[in-house]
């Protein structure tokens, strides 16, 4: 699926974490990653709760889903919002929904602690299918939500 993989332009690499203009980085833009990362957490907490709930805690399951479906939101908002892409939106807003709700959404380092915890109480098995599902449905995850994004816009 060649869609998914734009051809690559040689130059400066863009990067989501700086700012393109170090001038029109204020104070509002901290305050919009942190006002987006409150809303991920609590989306967050919500989530991997509801997912414990009905699923049970013998498997940190809820962590896996909020991290695949964070990884399909950035993709997804990826293929839409890129500089080069047809929906214009701020650097702001990239900055806010990007780093900001995705960022304090997604928990690797939840991830991390529960994985330790597996390998600490012996649960290889575990610890191992852990990792292997996080990594791969969650790359699986953000290449979907960019392949789903680019094969909305219009041609």
């Amino acid at each position: 699926m060649e869609f998914a993989f734009p051809e690559v332009k040689l130059g400066k690499p863009r990067e989501l974490m700086t700012p393109s203009n170090r001038r029109s980085f204020l104070m509002l833009d901290y305050i919009l990653v942190m006002l987006g990362g409150a809303l991920g957490s609590g989306a967050r907490f919500w989530a991997s709760g509801i997912v414990a709930e009905r699923a049970g805690e013998f498997f940190p399951l809820g962590t896996l889903v909020v991290n695949v479906t964070g990884s399909f939101a950035i993709g997804f908002s990826a293929a839409f919002t890129d500089p080069e892409g047809p929906l214009l939106v701020s650097p702001r807003f990239r900055r806010f929904f990007m780093i900001g709700v995705c960022g304090g959404y997604t928990t690797f380092s939840s991830f991390s602690l529960q994985t330790l915890d597996l390998i600490r109480y012996g649960d290889w098995l575990k610890a191992c299918l852990n990792t292997l599902l996080s990594f791969v449905c969650c790359l699986a995850a953000v290449w979907l939500g960019r392949v789903l994004g680019l094969m909305i816009l219009p041609k």
